[in-house]
């Protein structure tokens, strides 16, 4: 039997001790990763036939001490011994080791392809997945959550095609070549052999299951400590303002204590179970030669069955080993791979828009055509019941209409709204925080959709209207802005890849981000990592407003896009704002109302409704919500 020294560690001890992670249905998840490896399955009968030459190869080569060792004592005994004949029973046994180890390299090199096709064709399907969830999923799932399908989840099923399921059928055969071989050699040991099985079991299933609770604990106190860490290193100036440096000792050493215990107890029974199960093996192994020697002196044993027997018996425990520390890894990677396929299953965003977005240029009568490219000139192209195709210049009229909306069927945010912003309108929403401002942006892009009410995007239904078309239609500033790793010009030109050099540049200085581009290492070529860690968050927000500048859309939605700017900078990029804002449809939301004060209309939201609307200087007049906010009597929350 392996000593405990040979057993693989796992974070939480000995594998196999720890809480395993139980699929709901493990034949469903099997079947559906063998539909993965439909191409190679041809590959996987040469990985059964090397498995099967590795294993019994092992087998066939431990029984071939018993002729050999015959051979020696009849040679003792005659007096004549043939070298020749010995000589060749090494060469075959030899030959019959090669065979097993050209088949193990056979096996885990072609499974090691398989497994490296079948993780790549489901980590595409993952990715694939990922891009065509609506953003409801991501508003309910935290985005650890859904890393873990590509991380935890992936490198444990990855593991399990890989070594854990040749493992467990190589060591399956094994167990029961080597059973076969000793009923074979001498069915009364066998008999002592099935004994002290059974007595290991009892033991091991004792101890285990004490381990394995104990594994549990430890691995829900290494969570506890591991997030109380995280909290407390993105929380360390809040901590340090406060002087609760103590406190937050004290009770990282309480958690601490906690894990010490659990982890301390865990691995004391996960110890323990090896010396014991080792122990039991010698024992077994100390009994079978002292009646093998006995039944040999006696005469009813040769001293080659013997000592072919006893190798035997020390290779029959490790296979048991090996699969009972596989099968809980299994387990655990088809757990995995559940998770996996629960993201793959879900249910993707809806589109039944057939409207689409297209180039057009005018006829001189006026009507519209389709164009091959970019002309400044969009239409929605609408297909008709009877074939035909018509076309709608795109204009930016936003209409909605009695729009009720709520998250969740408990909680309604938007109650009965009516809005229009007639093409290159500007049209601001303020509000305190909840009041629904956010939310009628994300009606307009469609990332959700309203269950009750209209909106029309110039006179069209937008669920008429394909997602990807009315998106493309939108350029959009979000508060919180992201950046990819690349360039700076690459991060531009994302919002519209084909953009030339020179219209980056035009995007930039629109939104008066050059000037600090200029000043980069690199300027435009500057490689930007971890969103952008290098700049400030009002050069990020910048390098947001040139995207959406470069997108050159005719509709635009500015959320919070100057909230992360000073007031000095914010002047200078409203001047280019303005410029870019020309002849398009606008929404903005801000917190600075000084941002709006040019604005067509100014919507004033609360509790889901629209209290009052007007431009700037009606809205002082009435003196209302908008009055209050902005002479001060009242502040945004």
């Amino acid at each position: 039997m392996a000593n405990e020294k040979t057993m693989p560690k796992g974070p939480g001890g000995p594998r196999g001790m720890r809480g395993v992670a139980k699929p709901k249905n493990a034949g469903k998840t099997i079947a559906r990763l063998l539909g993965y490896m439909r191409g190679q399955r041809h590959l996987l009968v040469f990985v059964f036939i090397g498995i099967l030459c590795s294993s019994l190869a092992g087998v066939a080569g431990t029984y071939f001490l018993k002729p050999i060792i015959n051979s020696i004592e009849e040679g003792l005994s005659t007096g004549s011994f043939d070298v020749a004949a010995f000589v060749m029973k090494l060469v075959l046994m030899g030959c019959i080791y090669a065979v097993g180890a050209a088949g193990a390299y056979l096996y885990s090199r072609i499974m090691l392809n398989i497994s490296t096709e079948t993780m790549r064709k489901i980590r595409v399907d993952t990715f694939t997945k990922l891009q065509s969830l609506p953003i409801k999923y991501f508003d309910t799932h935290t985005h650890g959550e859904t890393m873990s399908r590509f991380t935890n989840d992936t490198d444990t099923l990855r593991e399990m095609l890989s070594q854990g399921i040749p493992q467990m059928f190589s060591s399956s055969v094994t167990i029961i070549g080597v059973f076969a071989f000793m009923c074979i050699l001498s069915p009364l040991l066998t008999m002592l052999i099935i004994v002290m099985v059974v007595v290991i079991t009892l033991v091991v299933k004792k101890i285990g299951g004490q381990s394995s609770k104990y594994f549990k604990r430890q691995q829900q106190a290494i969570g506890a400590v591991n997030g109380y860490i995280e909290e407390m290193i993105e929380g360390q100036k809040v901590v340090k303002v406060f002087c609760h440096e103590e406190e937050a000792k004290e009770k990282f050493t309480r958690i601490n204590d906690e894990l010490f215990e659990a982890a301390s107890n865990a691995n004391t029974f996960a110890s323990v179970l090896g010396p014991i199960t080792n122990n039991f093996s010698y024992i077994n192994y100390a009994l079978t030669a002292s009646i093998g020697a006995g039944l040999a002196v006696a005469g009813v044993m040769d001293i080659g069955t013997v000592a072919s027997f006893l190798q035997f018996t020390r290779s029959f425990f490790q296979p048991i080993t090996q699969i009972s520390q596989q099968f809980n890894s299994i387990i655990n990677a088809l757990a995995g791979a559940e998770r996996i396929f629960e993201l793959i299953d879900e249910e993707s965003e809806p589109d039944n828009g057939v409207v689409t977005l297209v180039y057009a240029m005018k006829h001189e009568d006026g009507t519209l055509f389709e164009a091959s490219e970019r002309t400044g000139v969009w239409a929605w192209k609408y297909p008709q019941p009877d074939g035909s195709v018509t076309y709608t210049e795109v204009c930016g009229d936003v209409r909605f209409e009695n729009v009720v909306f709520g998250y969740t069927e408990e909680k309604t945010v938007l109650r009965g709204i009516s809005l229009y912003a007639k093409p290159g309108q500007k049209i601001a929403f303020v509000g305190s925080t909840g009041a629904g401002k956010t939310t009628i942006t994300n009606l307009i892009n469609r990332f959700y959709d309203v269950p009750d009410g209209k909106i029309t995007y110039d006179g069209i239904n937008i669920n008429n209207i394909k997602k990807s078309d009315l998106r493309r239609s939108l350029g959009m500033v979000l508060q919180d802005t992201h950046l990819f790793t690349g360039t700076v010009a690459e991060n531009i030109r994302y919002g519209k890849l084909d953009a030339t050099d020179e219209e980056v540049v035009r995007a930039a200085k629109l939104a008066n981000a050059h000037s600090f581009i200029s000043h980069l290492p690199d300027g435009y070529d500057t490689v930007l990592t971890s969103d952008g860690v290098n700049l400030s968050q009002g050069q990020r927000q910048l390098l947001s407003i040139a995207r959406a500048a470069v997108a050159d859309p005719p509709v635009l939605i500015l959320d919070e896009a100057t909230s992360s700017i000073d007031t000095r900078t914010e002047a200078l990029i409203e001047k280019g704002m303005d410029t870019l804002m020309e002849g398009r449809t606008v929404f903005v939301i801000a917190h600075r109302l000084s941002t709006v004060r040019n604005s067509h209309a100014i919507m004033v939201l609360e509790k889901g409704e629209i209290i009052e609307r007007g431009t700037h200087d009606d809205l002082l007049k009435q003196q209302g919500k908008y009055y209050q906010l902005y002479t001060g009597m009242f502040e945004l929350e």
